[in-house]
């Protein structure tokens, strides 16, 4: 008995291990994948990695469970769950993040809850060090 994939917002699609794709992937709903990717995941939805999938390039969904290896950078609106034994090469960014015991990690993270902008530290008074001219050279 197969499912049809339709485009609803409540769908589950589930791409499974002897699955192989190059190219960009995008969908809607939920998506299952355990296969090998070689290209880019977009979708609003929920993304589900199982423990076989292999991924090379950015993931950037609405949330994400991440299992297998992934190579490339993790980008989700609203949560980054990584689980145990996941192999992950790249940077991620999300509102929340849960990093279980035993991943291997291998990048930067941003995490920000509140949407706040990045903004340089305003300069405080005290602290800036005096601009003194640089020494002349004898003889010049």
């Amino acid at each position: 008995m197969s499912t049809p994939i339709s485009n609803n917002s409540g769908s589950k699609n589930v791409l499974n291990s002897d699955v192989e794709l190059k190219g960009t992937l995008k969908f809607s709903g939920e998506l299952t994948f355990d296969g090998k990717l070689d290209g880019d995941i977009n979708s609003e939805g929920t993304l589900n990695l199982g423990d076989n999938a292999v991924v090379k390039g950015t993931v950037d969904v609405g949330s994400v469970i991440v299992r297998g290896k992934i190579t490339g950078n993790v980008i989700a609106k609203e949560k980054i769950d990584i689980k145990a034994k996941t192999e992950l090469f790249g940077d991620v960014r999300s509102a929340k993040l849960v990093i279980e015991e035993g991943v291997t990690f291998v990048g930067k993270t941003e995490v920000n809850p509140n949407k706040v902008s990045p903004t340089a530290p305003p300069p405080t008074r005290g602290t800036e060090s005096p601009k003194v001219p640089a020494p002349k050279a004898p003889g010049l």
